[in-house]
């Protein structure tokens, strides 16, 4: 439905918050020019709502306007309460493709905490981590070899990053890389909320023959504000969301493998 002009310019900054909100769940999208024109505002009026709901963690702001912000930059903590279920799947999936004898690294965080309880307790692997909450959660595997990188402790997702574990990746190699992000948007690409953890995803990426990007519900669709890797650089992505939602009928056209866990 078209808003008139009036309307639109006599609705208060609260009331265009919640419409934008309503609109960008409904369409996974908001475009700051279309806004404007069917509400009779200006394009920097609407900017500048946007800026405040981003400011207020309730958007990510792109170019043009606005897409859903990920729940998975929440706290660890919260995180761990984000989509069970679907990491579960997800996890299940994962852990079927870890082959005794092989070597897998296991970025961090709550999806791949998932892979470590799914992984059979007779497992016999290598499992390279930057993470000491997935070093500490396989110590119940006696025959899974845990090599932990070190450096700067990014408390946030519970992950050493910085140049030191950057340099650390250089003295491994694996054959699978199991990567968590925060948003995966076919426009917007694989991204995560923090520059160096992106740099050492991308680091980690380069020392695995293949990576797999781990995608919970709640992350399609979403995006963050770096850029961790082009769809090109990973074999696949592992997900429950429905073969229907948008952004995985577009990533299927792109040609990006979706290996459906559902």
């Amino acid at each position: 439905m078209i808003v008139q002009h009036q309307e639109g310019m006599g609705m208060l900054a609260a009331e265009r918050h919640k419409f934008l909100l309503s609109r960008l769940a409904a369409d996974g999208k908001v475009i700051a020019k279309d806004i404007a024109h069917e509400l009779g505002l200006s394009e920097d009026s609407v900017r500048r709502d946007l800026r405040e709901l981003a400011a207020a963690g309730l958007c990510q702001r792109v170019y043009g306007g606005a897409l859903p912000v990920s729940p998975a930059i929440a706290d660890y903590a919260t995180r761990v309460t984000v989509e069970p279920e679907s990491k579960g799947r997800i996890a299940a999936l994962a852990a079927s493709m870890v082959h005794p004898g092989s070597a897998v690294i296991l970025d961090g965080g709550t999806s791949t905490l998932a892979v470590v309880h799914a992984l059979p307790a007779e497992l016999d692997c290598t499992v390279i981590t930057h993470s000491p909450t997935i070093a500490s959660a396989l110590i119940d595997h006696p025959l899974i070899e845990v090599f932990l990188l070190g450096g700067r402790l990014f408390k946030h997702s519970a992950v050493t990053c910085g140049a030191a574990a950057v340099e650390a990746t250089q003295a491994i190699s694996a054959e699978l890389f199991f990567l968590g992000v925060t948003g995966i948007h076919s426009v917007h690409g694989l991204t995560t909320a923090d520059a160096d953890e992106a740099a050492m995803k991308r680091a980690l990426a380069a020392r695995a023959a293949d990576t797999y990007v781990l995608a919970s519900t709640e992350k399609i669709g979403a995006a963050s504000r770096y850029s961790v890797l082009p769809f090109a650089s990973v074999a696949g992505i592992i997900t429950d969301a429905p073969a229907k939602d948008p952004t995985i009928r577009e990533l299927s056209r792109l040609g990006v493998p979706v290996l459906d866990a559902g």
